[in-house]
């Protein structure tokens, strides 16, 4: 059994997997290279002792002390990444256990609150009854993140669900911008769309583009009704869809708080929040973009945005026309 586990260690391909790391990112591999540069320099301080120093004894001491250090440099950063990687690994894990253990009592809370207010809604006043609105707002709201911590395990873990089929992205585009219409009446904001006339249809998974799109307008409304702004013009969500060459390019533009300078970099990270949103307290959980990205990246597009503070923000991503297929 001992050997057994130890003859595992050395599957370093399936150490890798273990850690969902790309083979060049694993510690092993690492460790692997930094052998062949510590047998390299060995050489090197060699032929440089052996030209410079008549006593082979003391050239044979240097490079031995050399090649210790370096030896045990090596060890120390294998072993800090090797810890890296498996914190990593069992934060996913943990992400992934507690979001599938926390969506049944959520589900069977939800249940129970629908049921409650169908038989006794009739039989409440106005300030009980919006209880069950509260209710089923927080519901609808953890439903929503648990979906989110779900769906950054599996990009994290590489097992994004696919079914791919033809999408028409506008379409598509107009049925989530009818689904969002309630949403922005609510925060009295306007979207308006242009949309080019025939887009190319594309074959991929329809549910994870859906998502993509789904963030971004919603995070756009979100801003757009977080700015304290007396014009009424500016509380408005502008939707560019057309063919630009051999992709597909999607605009999402709102004149809401915008992204302070020294957060930018950090936008796309998770669970990342800027400054001025928890100012304005505008709900989410910084899990968004991320998720967004990471299915652009997956579809081989790109994704980007441009932002000033108080002035508003542009996001917009591509798609290749062509070979939009999702990597496993």
């Amino acid at each position: 059994m001992f050997f057994k586990k130890n003859l595992s260690q050395l599957n370093i391909a399936a150490q890798c997997r273990k850690n969902g790391l790309p083979l060049h990112q694993c510690p092993q591999i690492i460790f692997l290279i930094m052998g062949i540069i510590i047998i390299g320099t060995m050489i090197s301080f060699y032929a440089i002792g052996m030209h410079w120093i008549e006593d082979p004894a003391t050239v044979a001491l240097i490079i031995s002390i050399i090649t210790i250090v370096l030896l045990i440099l090596s060890f120390i950063i294998t072993r800090s990444f090797e810890r890296l990687a498996e914190a990593s690994r069992m934060k996913t894990e943990f992400i992934n256990i507690v979001s599938h253990q926390l969506r049944s009592p959520l589900t069977n809370l939800k249940w129970a609150t629908d049921f409650l207010k169908t038989a006794t809604l009739n039989k409440l006043d106005e300030s009980e009854t919006e209880f069950f609105y509260v209710l089923e707002e927080n519901c609808k709201r953890m439903n929503e993140l648990i979906n989110n911590l779900l769906t950054v395990s599996r990009i994290e873990q590489k097992r994004l669900i696919e079914n791919k089929k033809i999408v028409s992205l506008p379409r598509l585009l107009k049925e989530i911008i009818k689904e969002s219409n309630a949403f922005a009446i609510a925060s009295n904001v306007t979207i308006k769309t242009e949309i080019e006339e025939k887009i190319p249809e594309i074959y991929c998974t329809r549910s994870l583009i859906k998502t993509v799109i789904e963030n971004l307008i919603n995070n756009a409304i979100h801003y757009s009704s977080a700015k304290d702004n007396s014009e009424p013009q500016k509380k408005i969500v502008e939707i560019k869809l057309n063919k630009r060459g051999k992709n597909i390019y999607l605009e999402i533009q709102d004149y809401g708080i915008g992204i302070p300078e020294e957060d930018k970099k950090f936008i796309f990270e998770k669970f990342f929040r800027s400054k001025n949103v928890s100012k304005h307290q505008t709900r989410g959980s910084g899990l968004g973009l991320f998720i967004a990205k990471s299915i652009v990246k997956k579809m081989n597009g790109k994704i980007g945005f441009q932002s000033k503070q108080n002035q508003g923000t542009t996001f917009w991503f591509t798609l290749p026309i062509k070979k939009l297929k999702l990597e496993t």
